[in-house]
């Protein structure tokens, strides 16, 4: 229980983050980072949606909706992001496959999700896969990135998301 406090400024420090100027340096590796993400989280808040909606642990549940709120802030943040560097939304089709392309959950594996008999178990595991791309995908941020703010950021959805992964494998050993 003492990790839910911790939890909690995780998952607020994460959603706040500055705009950027254009005279700060961004490169291809902050827009392909922004690009994928976006589209990573819509798919984490749908997962997250999905548990605190049928989740009866009290603890995953309040973990799910932190997830889902703290996720959407943050693709505001990152869509204003790309609108302030005149990237567009989404990458053109294949441009980030030579980066492995985007680490993404199965859609089959969410909608068998919905209708799990074993929820609270396949929802951890699920969620932590998810995080865990969530971590290898803000490491090349912080590794390649050229704008302070996004790897800034970058940083912290890494440690946000180890803690998160921490916390659900705690729940999941139960």
């Amino acid at each position: 229980m003492r990790a839910w406090p911790a939890l909690a400024a995780l998952l607020l420090i994460t959603a706040c983050g500055p705009a950027t100027s254009q005279d700060v340096p961004v490169n291809a590796e902050d827009v392909m980072f922004v690009q994928m993400m976006v589209p990573h989280h819509r798919q984490g808040i749908e997962i997250a949606k999905v548990g605190a909606a049928r989740a009866t642990t009290p603890e995953l549940k309040t973990l799910t909706a932190a997830i889902a709120n703290t996720q959407q802030d943050e693709v505001e943040m990152m869509l204003r992001w790309l609108h302030s560097w005149d990237q567009p939304l989404t990458p053109a089709a294949g441009a980030h496959d030579h980066h492995g392309g985007m680490p993404q959950t199965d859609v089959k594996r969410v909608q068998a999700l919905k209708k799990s008999k074993n929820f609270e178990y396949d929802l951890l595991n699920l969620l932590i896969a998810h995080q865990g791309d969530a971590v290898r995908m803000a490491a090349a941020e912080v590794a390649g990135g050229a704008n302070p703010a996004v790897q800034k950021w970058a940083g912290q959805v890494r440690d946000s998301r180890k803690g998160q992964i921490a916390i659900m494998t705690d729940l999941l050993n139960r």
